[in-house]
């Protein structure tokens, strides 16, 4: 069984990518081309949900958004780790349980600093 890859072997995945963006791109030229064109003021007005615009978008607001939001992607990456142990479980045998234990308890031990350090309490 040959276990290399030949560029000819990504053909398949080439066109796949080649259609997905023929469709878009001829999909918003036929959007472009059907859609309406008059434009007035109230049409380029900003819309959020029905509500009148008051005041500036630009107004700062709290961290803890911008916190949680790189949180949970940090953690959200670190469980992204361990489907790969999971689909080749038996393959690393004790070695991968031990490592993926110790991979865990990192991931608890970081868990637990930012509870103590407080970064997801909302009331502060």
């Amino acid at each position: 069984m040959n276990s290399q890859s030949l560029p000819s072997d990504y053909i398949p995945v080439l066109i796949q990518f080649i259609v997905a963006a023929g469709f878009v791109g001829a999909t918003m030229f036929v959007t472009h081309l059907l859609g309406p064109k008059r434009k007035s003021k109230v049409k380029l007005e900003a819309f959020e949900c029905g509500i009148e615009i008051k005041g500036n978008a630009r107004v700062p607001f709290s961290i803890k958004y911008f916190l949680v939001a790189i949180l949970f992607v940090l953690f959200d990456v670190e469980v992204i780790f361990m489907y790969p142990w999971a689909v080749n479980f038996k393959e690393l045998k004790m070695q991968g349980l031990v490592e993926m234990f110790l991979f865990i308890a990192l991931f608890i031990v970081g868990f637990i600093y930012i509870l103590r350090k407080g970064a997801l309490r909302w009331e502060d």
